[in-house]
């Protein structure tokens, strides 16, 4: 017992170095202009690695959130490296490497006790670990989690989350012993560690049930309420956590209310997004960095939720029979539940970082499945070499597909153009749009807004007078003042922001029109104001 727990340790340790190695062209990534000017660039919080500092990430909550051990970990990073983006990604790496490393000591753990897969034999029950932790740790869908540094939060909740998973199987397979408390405590306090990095792993005291239902003697009377005592103070932290970031998240207008965001479309919205997840774990080809929610919702949505209810009907018919199935089904919804448009925030419809924590359970049950669906009907040699092959083409092909994603997340640029290429929609040609006029490349943010203009529908198209302005202004500032009169008239005439006449004003002065030109600076209030997204109802 002690050789092979050393054994998994050497494929944990393993499973790290080559995660790190597939992830290191990352290092060449910058910053990108989705949210990591709020969290890094502009971010007073992380100036000073003090006391003040400290205490500021604990006692208050910053542009919405309260994670404070994310904010100190960006304070860390910009003592050593300032703005360079190199420390950051390096930062990241580092902790999903070994995040794949503790996916293998967890693999260990559940499957240790499996009497078939004794029957394996040595090497090729490492191998699976070593299978479990790279299936994880190479995927596709983890490169935003990793490549994007605002995604440290995602990176170091999963570590906290999984080592307190990890102590936690330790202390379960000890917890008739006097001396097992110690893990106890120590799993609580890296849960609390978890939550305080990122609020995601609320549902951890209920995906620990699952475990001890599935793999630590099962729940069964006289045993059930000692279970349920031991989560009480996992719950009572993620009760708390979770009116932390309700309240933080309400406070900071995020949370879109029932009201506006129906139960009818949250549901085909969040049944959507579970049947995307699905397909983008098996088939991960062009994933994007950003997904909207249309408007309005599409009746493949419906759909798509009627065939995620009845795929969970079926998989827990087969409980008897196959119990891993449902209890996979469980802890990979379970920790996407927060994430789902139940709770929406935003306008995202699903994100690949959201699958950070659910896709570990799946992951590790593909890579133990050949071996499961072969057991009896291959000799073994050959159905460990069939099996053995299969993982490693399939190992290979996520390892060359995440380094292809990588890039996308190189600039802000190659971030919109992915989504560009593959899915036009009027917020990506916005973005980009506004960076090439940001960069001062007009000709190019004119064409973007046009091609935003031209396809703007549902709410883009009450908020079009924004992209007539932007146009108007990148115009202006091209010279081609007689277009840029006409974009901002457009927009006047939907929505008569003091900006708007001002700058209309300033192209008019440019063509000799003084006279018109000074009307519309008195109706913007003889100041100059700055264009910015408005939302129709600042007036």
């Amino acid at each position: 017992m002690i050789h092979l727990r050393l054994s998994t340790a050497v494929i944990a340790v393993s499973a790290a170095l080559i995660c790190l190695l597939v992830y290191l062209p990352a290092l060449d990534c910058g910053f990108v202009g989705y949210d990591d000017p709020d969290y890094v660039l502009n971010n007073p919080l992380i100036r000073q690695l003090d006391a003040h500092t400290i205490k500021s990430a604990f006692t208050e909550q910053y542009i919405g959130w309260w994670m404070p051990l994310t904010w100190i970990s960006f304070a860390i990073d910009y003592h050593f490296w300032g703005l360079d983006p190199f420390g950051y990604h390096l930062t990241n790496i580092l902790l999903h490497s070994i995040n794949a490393g503790l996916v293998v000591l967890i693999a260990g753990s559940l499957t240790g006790r499996e009497p078939w897969l004794a029957e394996q034999g040595r090497f090729p029950y490492l191998f699976m670990l070593l299978s479990a932790g790279l299936l994880w740790g190479l995927h596709p869908l983890r490169v935003e989690s990793v490549a994007w540094v605002t995604e440290r939060k995602d990176v170091l909740n999963g570590f906290f989350a999984l080592a307190s998973v990890a102590v936690y199987l330790r202390y379960a397979g000890r917890r008739e012993e006097r001396g097992a408390w110690p893990a106890y405590v120590c799993s609580l306090l890296l849960y609390a560690c978890s939550l305080m990095s990122k609020s995601v792993s609320l549902v951890l005291p209920v995906l620990l049930l699952v475990i001890d239902w599935r793999h630590q003697g099962g729940i069964r009377p006289g045993r059930t309420m000692r279970l349920l005592v031991e989560k009480i103070p996992f719950m009572l932290l993620s009760a708390a956590i979770a009116v932390i970031t309700i309240r933080s998240t309400a406070k900071a207008g995020y949370l879109i209310s029932y009201s506006d965001f129906p139960f009818s479309q949250r549901l085909a919205v969040s049944g959507n997004a579970i049947f995307e997840y699905v397909r983008l774990m098996l088939f991960p080809l062009d994933i994007l960095p950003f997904y909207l929610i249309p408007d309005p919702i599409p009746v493949s949505y419906a759909l798509k939720t009627l065939l995620v209810v009845l795929a969970a009907i079926l998989l827990f018919t087969l409980r008897k029979a196959y119990p891993w199935l449902p209890a996979t089904l469980l802890c990979f919804l379970l920790p996407l539940l927060p994430v789902l448009a139940f709770f929406q925030n935003g306008d995202q419809s699903l994100a690949a970082r959201f699958t950070y924590l659910p896709a570990i359970a799946p992951s590790i049950a593909v890579a133990f499945l050949p071996a499961f669906i072969f057991r009896k009907t291959w000799p073994g040699r050959w159905r460990q070499a069939g099996a053995g092959g299969f993982m490693i083409v399939l190992l290979l092909s996520h390892a060359f597909l995440t380094r292809g994603d990588i890039p996308v997340w190189h600039d802000s640029e190659s971030l919109w153009t992915r989504v560009i290429e593959h899915r036009p929609e009027v917020a990506s040609y916005k973005e980009r749009g506004r960076l090439y006029a940001a960069r001062g490349e007009y000709r190019a943010a004119v064409d973007d807004f046009s091609a935003a203009i031209a396809i703007a529908d549902g709410v883009w198209q009450r908020r079009i007078f924004n992209l007539y302005a932007f146009r108007g202004e990148a115009n202006r500032l091209m010279g081609h003042y007689p277009e840029a009169v006409q974009d901002f008239t457009a927009a006047i005439s939907l929505y008569p922001h003091p900006a708007y006449y001002y700058h209309r004003g300033l192209a008019l002065k440019q063509l000799g029109k003084l006279a018109d030109a000074e009307r519309d600076f008195a109706r913007a209030g003889g100041a100059g104001v700055e264009l910015g997204w408005y939302e129709g109802n600042e007036l």
